[in-house]
């Protein structure tokens, strides 16, 4: 079994970070917001708020990330 460097968290609360993008990324993610607001025809007001989805997506379609949950011990 795969060991992660993260220990257990405390609690479920959100927590709110502060990160850096990197301005291609970050260009990136207006023109997703724009592309994504026109296919759902629901405007994206604030890019960043795409980031907790992107980010819970990437960890659900991950296979070698699922296999290691699934296999790991309470």
């Amino acid at each position: 079994m795969a060991k992660l460097k993260l220990g257990a968290v405390a609690d479920d609360k959100p927590v709110k970070i502060s990160l850096e993008l990197p301005a291609t990324v970050h260009r990136d993610l207006i023109v997703y917001a724009e592309v994504l607001g026109r296919e759902t025809g629901q405007p994206v007001g604030e890019p960043a708020r795409l980031i907790v989805p992107m980010i819970e997506r990437f960890m659900a379609t991950d296979r070698a990330f699922a296999k290691t949950r699934r296999t790991r011990q309470p």
